[in-house]
Order: structure tokens, then C-alpha cells, then sequence
């Protein structure tokens, strides 16, 4: 990685910076890119390169790169438009040679009757959409099935959980997400964009498969990340020894390259090799002494009635602040306490953002959480009475 160009992050060494940043991110999961430039790229001065690595590290850990709409950012679309040229190369390169995807041939036959669409076609279908023209989406659509295909079958490969055509069907469902939500204005091309709409739905049917026992999200990411890893040394070990070893990579190698404790990628192994028991009372571990449902519990997942009363509450609460509170009160205590973006802010940082001292935004804090407390009834319904 590159090397520290900034005093202030000189003792601060790049990995644990990273490290920091994506477990804060866990439960949004996603950044800004500016947010992203500010606390890394800038700070370490990365390069294209080491940027994008960095970028695929976000991804391995399933945290999307987006802009101030939501939408994925420009950094996040140039790292999709490379994968997205790999992944052409590898449908032509297998196509060939694999049996398995007979169907697939015959489907990608079909929609290969479709013509593609130039750039200036694209921009022309995406303004006839834009005006209302229902049928212009089908034809967008249809001249990019088999992109559709060509990223399902790199999950295919590397899964093996879900069938082939499961796959397509699900990249289908991003790929018409993308097409409702697709802006030409911003420059790129409509592959790159859905691209990133595709990965996101075949993402997560791959976690919501079904499955007798379901991984959380939170382990299937760590999975993925192994095995991409795993790949890549054996690679690197068969090119340094000029031969085929035909072994996986040791556990202590695949800590190192993560950056995680042994004990974890042992067990991350453990839960890999047991994804399609049906008990979560199964023995594991060297001495079984040790559950499966002890390795797959996430402690830190959030209850569903739990997310949804505290969703309902923070509605309550930004209608209490649009009736009691002046525009500066309620955006101070938006930014403070993450109602915007679930991201807390400090003194100083909303001081910034309005131009005044955090003193300032602290009197304003305080006058506008005692304004609520005087219409505090109107929040009992969403604390128990224990």
C-alpha cells in the first residue's frame, strides 16, 4: 500500500486504518466516495492501483462505495466497468468447453438475437424513458441479458449453491432495478451501472438462499473473502514453484492475507465446510466440543421487531422536531445523533457544516432537547414500561 504522506497518519499504519473504517460500517453498509477520499485515499495519497484494491476490499465485506444520493459513486462504477471486462473475457474463454452450461448456451443463443446497443442508442432509449416510454425499458433491458449471464456465472463457479439459470433469474431482477433508476446524464455507461445493480442482487440471493440453517450475511462475506484469497495463493504459490501443488492454502497463510486472528479463519473454515448441514447442534471443532449455531450467531445483528419499532421511533421523532423545533435545531440534532444517515456527527463537525463554533452547536443541542422533553408523552408508546 502506499506510503503515509500525511503527519497526521504517519504512526497510523494503512490496514488498521482500514480495518476501522469497515467495522464502523458494518451496519449501514455503505460510504460515500467523498467520505471514503477524506479518511483514506487523501490521508495515505493511494494510488489507481492501491485504490483499487481498496475499493475490492470494501466490496469483499460487503460495503457498497455510493454517492451523496445513495446511488454507486464514480469510484465505485470505474472498479465494476474492470470487473465487468473480466468477466466478458471469462464467458468467451469458457464458453466452449463447459457442458454444465448447455442451457445457458441456448438461452444466451436467444437473447444473442437482441442487438446491442451503441453508446448514443443507449442515451437515446434512456431519454424515452425518461419521458414516460414503458417499452424503451424492455429494450434496455433485453440488449443487456447477457451481461446478466456473464456475472452469474462467475458466481456460479465460485458458490456452487445456487443453479445457474437461479442465478440469471436474480441478476435479472438488478438488471431492471438498474434500468428504473439509470441517469445517462452521469456519463457512464449503462453495463457499468447495472453491473453494480446485478453484483447487489445476486449478492444477496446467494445469502438468502435457502438453505436448512441461513448463514448470516455477515459470515457469507467472510467466506467469500477467504476463498477469493485461497485462489489467489495458490496462484501466486504454483507460479513460485512452477508446479501444481493441488492443496489449499494453510490456515495461518489465509490469516495473514486477511488480516484476521487464526482462531477466526478456523472457524470461518468450520462454517464453509458445514453449509449444507441441516442442525445447528452439530459438533465442531477439533475435539467437538463447540456447536455449528455457536459459530453462526452474530451478536451484534439487530432484532427485527427491534429494527422496526426503533425505525417508527425516529419517524416520531423527525415529526416532533418539524412541529416544535426551528430548521437549525432539528438539523443539529440530526446530524448529532445519526437521524439522517445513521452516522453521528461531533461538535465540530456540525459546526462546520453551518458555520459556527461546536459551543454554539452544543447551546443549540441543549435548547432543542429541552424543547422535546416538554413533549415527551408523545414518545411512550416506544419504551416499555419494565
Amino acid at each position: 500500500m502506499a506510503k503515509e504522506n500525511a503527519s497526521n497518519v504517519n504512526d497510523f499504519p494503512l490496514e488498521k486504518a482500514v480495518k476501522m473504517v469497515i467495522t464502523g460500517l458494518k451496519k449501514t453498509k455503505q460510504i460515500r466516495e467523498k467520505d471514503l477520499k477524506a479518511r483514506l485515499l487523501l490521508p495515505y495519497g493511494l494510488n489507481d492501483a492501491e485504490t483499487a484494491k481498496l475499493v475490492e476490499e470494501f466490496a469483499d465485506n460487503g460495503i457498497s462505495i455510493v454517492d451523496d444520493q445513495g446511488e454507486p459513486s464514480a469510484l465505485a462504477l470505474k472498479a465494476e466497468e474492470e470487473a465487468e471486462k473480466k468477466e466478458q473475457k471469462e464467458l468467451v474463454a469458457s464458453s466452449d468447453n463447459d457442458r454444465v452450461y448447455d442451457s445457458v448456451r441456448m438461452y444466451l443463443k436467444e437473447i444473442g438475437k437482441v442487438p446491442l446497443l451503441s453508446r448514443d442508442e443507449e442515451v437515446e432509449v434512456a431519454k424515452r424513458i425518461e419521458n414516460g416510454d414503458e417499452s424503451a425499458k424492455d429494450e434496455l433491458a433485453a440488449a443487456n441479458l447477457r451481461l446478466v449471464v456473464s456475472i452469474a456465472k462467475r458466481y456460479a463457479k465460485h458458490n456452487g449453491k445456487m443453479g445457474i439459470l437461479d442465478l440469471i433469474q436474480e441478476g435479472n431482477i438488478g438488471l431492471m432495478k438498474a434500468v428504473d433508476k439509470f441517469d445517462y446524464s452521469k456519463g457512464f455507461k449503462f453495463s457499468t451501472y447495472a453491473t453494480w445493480w446485478i453484483r447487489q442482487a445476486i449478492t444477496r440471493a446467494l445469502a438468502d438462499q435457502d438453505r436448512m440453517i441461513r448463514i448470516p450475511v455477515h459470515v457469507v462475506e467472510s467466506i467469500n473473502k477467504m476463498n477469493r484469497i485461497q485462489r489467489t495463493l495458490q496462484q501466486d504459490l504454483d507460479r513460485a514453484l512452477q508446479q501444481d501443488l493441488d492443496r489449499d492454502a494453510k490456515p495461518e497463510e489465509l490469516a495473514a492475507e486477511m488480516n484476521e486472528p487464526l482462531q477466526k479463519v478456523q472457524e470461518i473454515i468450520t462454517v464453509a465446510k458445514n453449509q449444507e448441514t441441516d442442525s445447528l447442534d452439530k459438533p465442531v471443532g477439533e475435539e467437538g466440543d463447540s456447536q455449528l449455531g455457536d459459530l453462526l450467531e452474530d451478536n451484534k445483528a439487530i432484532n427485527p421487531e427491534e429494527y422496526t419499532a426503533f425505525e417508527m421511533l425516529k419517524d416520531q421523532l423527525s415529526s416532533m422536531m418539524g412541529e416544535f423545533l426551528t430548521d437549525r435545531e432539528a438539523k443539529v440534532l440530526k446530524l448529532r445523533f445519526g437521524l439522517e444517515n445513521d452516522e453521528p456527527h461531533t461538535l465540530e463537525e456540525v459546526g462546520r457544516s453551518l458555520g459556527v463554533t461546536r459551543e454554539r452547536v452544543r447551546q443549540i443541542e441543549a435548547k432543542a432537547v429541552k424543547k422535546l422533553k416538554h413533549h415527551s408523552d408523545l414518545l411512550q408508546d416506544y419504551f416499555s414500561a419494565e
